[in-house]
């Protein structure tokens, strides 16, 4: 049996091959992998002795060779496959360990274009592909967290056709995932990244129970490791609708930076955010926007919970609470909730991956766009268009309420008062309809909107906005402008004595 081992990343490469060694492997090998096993003291043949061809070009061509891909590719069941290989000296090549050459690390370490173009692998994908198309009679080994499972299945002789048919779909997976790698970075670089083909790749990070509702199949899929490297599930499982929200909360949390920003979320909207001093006293403000919408919701939280503020969440039913972490303690009051989910980033504030790009699911396809971006620059750099300037709480709510706005469905309108979100209105038909929600709910909630800063993540079309804010006493608004009626929206709030700021930046979401 012969096993042909030629890696990029060669991590446990020199274990993998004493342990085929060691069952009576020969070792076929390649350039840097040769030299690595070699050293080690492994009896390896270079691949030049199979092919009978020095290796050329730089290294471009070694592998592609027709001794190598007919003992790669013969059927071993097939009696004139046999037998042309026996004619041709062809002999059979039974496994093929294979990882490709770093693009992506070197597209993230230099714009070099010639060096990048050098890390594109074409032997590599081609013995992938020859393994995995027959493997019926050849084991393709790609991963090296594969190793020891493959070691084992030998040793034991469990290297069974359903083992071999789980390796052969993680090569295709492999080799699909790679190309669409450099076809993406392709379009991103000469096509302003939106080529004649779009390719969204994701590794599962985990199967949810179900997906929205209970007779649909769902999964976690992520982007560069994101999840692996930043979600935790420390107490119960997460669903498909918890992911969901608690992608809203985390957007709106994360962007304050250090601050100590709360967000609750229901059903992917917001019904509470605040920032204070603490996380406790800004979860104690957050939850006051809308405690009924709160119960069974999602919260996160932007720093370490400790058992104070546990002992305050275990006061409601929530569903998630998603944090840079939690204290033992923390974990420990937790406990008392049975079916509470606790979910960890492992840091000490929250981060998101801050994806370039943004896709939907439309019938029959998909849209796909540059990622949005709420910058902190927006508020500070907005144009004054009242007589009136400001306040320094008022601008910091001005932010607040901003950023919400943005990250919420359109139409949106967001009432921040002293850091706190005192109200709400989001996906509504109408922004008057969405202003007027959020102060009746707030009316009914008992909270005072009066002195606080309004914002709209669109422009009003019609003044009248700006009355059914001076009724309910806003002393600030933040929208982006742009409007044929902006003239009368400025009249408006100078009439009303309210400052006004336009950022001249829409965050449409829908």
């Amino acid at each position: 049996m012969r096993a042909l081992l030629s890696v990029s990343d060669k991590s446990g490469i020199i274990e993998f091959a004493q342990g085929l060694e060691k069952m009576g492997w020969d070792i076929i090998s390649t350039g840097g992998t040769y030299k690595k096993l070699n050293e080690a003291g492994i009896k390896v043949i270079e691949i030049d002795e199979v092919t009978k061809f020095p290796e050329c070009f730089e290294g471009r061509v070694k592998t592609l060779n027709p001794y190598v891909h007919g003992g790669i590719l013969h059927k071993r069941g097939d009696e004139g496959h046999v037998s042309q290989a026996k004619e041709l000296g062809v002999e059979g090549i039974d496994l093929v360990c294979v990882n490709l050459y770093p693009f992506k690390e070197t597209i993230e370490r230099t714009e070099d274009f010639d060096e990048i173009i050098e890390n594109i692998d074409i032997g590599g994908p081609t013995m992938v592909r020859s393994a995995a198309k027959n493997f019926n009679d050849v084991l393709i080994v790609t991963d090296a967290d594969d190793y020891s499972v493959v070691l084992s299945a030998l040793e034991n002789r469990e290297d069974t056709l359903e083992f071999r048919r789980g390796l052969m779909i993680k090569a295709f997976e492999h080799t699909a995932s790679y190309d669409s790698m450099i076809a993406n970075y392709m379009n991103g670089r000469f096509n302003n990244g939106f080529g004649e083909y779009q390719f969204i790749t994701g590794k599962k990070s985990f199967q949810t129970r179900y997906g929205e509702n209970p007779h649909q199949d769902g999964a976690l899929y992520e982007f560069d490791n994101h999840f692996t490297n930043n979600f935790k599930q420390l107490k119960g499982e997460a669903s498909f609708n918890n992911i969901n929200d608690v992608n809203g909360a985390l957007k709106i949390a994360s962007s304050f930076g250090d601050e100590n920003a709360v967000c609750i979320v229901k059903h992917g909207n917001p019904c509470g955010f605040a920032l204070r001093d603490t996380l406790l006293d800004s979860y104690v403000e957050a939850l006051k926007c809308d405690p009924v919408s709160a119960f069974g919701g999602v919260v996160a939280v932007n720093g370490i919970v400790d058992a104070k503020l546990a002992e305050k969440m275990n006061e409601i039913f929530l569903e998630v609470v998603m944090a840079a972490d939690f204290t033992t303690e923390a974990l420990e009051v937790f406990e008392k909730k049975k079916r509470l989910k606790l979910f960890a980033q492992g840091g000490k504030k929250l981060v998101m991956s801050k994806d370039a790009y943004d896709f939907k699911h439309v019938d029959g396809g998909f849209v796909y766009q540059n990622s949005d971006c709420i910058c902190d620059n927006e508020v500070h750099n907005a144009h004054k268009k009242s007589e009136l300037t400001a306040s320094a709480q008022e601008m910091k709510d001005l932010e607040i309420a901003w950023k919400v706005a943005g990250l919420t469905k359109s139409n949106c309108v967001v009432y921040v008062k002293n850091s706190a979100m005192v109200a709400v209105g989001m996906g509504m038909t109408s922004r008057v309809d969405a202003a007027q929600c959020a102060l009746k709910k707030a009316k009914e909630m008992g909270l005072d909107v009066s002195g606080a800063s309004m914002a709209s993540e669109a422009f009003f079309p019609f003044r009248d906005s700006i009355d059914a804010a001076a009724q309910a006493g806003v002393k600030a608004i933040i929208e982006p402008g742009g409007s044929i009626r902006d003239d009368e929206v400025i009249e408006a709030a100078n009439e009303y004595g309210i400052s006004l700021y336009f950022t001249t930046v829409r965050h449409f979401l829908h």
